[in-house]
């Protein structure tokens, strides 16, 4: 099994509109590719609510059950459609990929 997290620090306003707005996007997003890539086995997104400097915005917490798989889900359209919003509203990302 493999669990993918990733963490995103979002701009202030960034494509319109404001953070929290972008937050939320950013969520639905990636919680509905759970219906468009098989390879996804879990997925959960959380917007933060700590307001701590050092916290991050928002955070992707998914499972796959091997490396190919997330590579798959990585490469996969819709993935790389979200990916593109993402990028546009975010300052800093960070990642972690581990085997369990």
């Amino acid at each position: 099994m493999i669990k993918h997290i990733v963490m995103w620090k979002l701009k202030e306003f960034a494509d319109g509109k404001k953070k929290q707005e972008n937050a939320k996007i950013i969520k639905t997003d990636l919680e509905n590719l759970q219906d468009k890539i098989n390879e996804i086995k879990f997925i959960e997104v959380g917007i933060n609510v700590n307001s701590s400097p050092q916290a991050y915005d928002i955070v992707l917490y998914s499972q796959f059950e091997n490396m190919e798989d997330l590579n798959i889900y990585q490469n996969h359209s819709e993935h790389i459609r979200v990916g593109e919003f993402i990028k546009k509203v975010v300052n800093e990302r960070v990642a972690v990929d581990y085997e369990v």
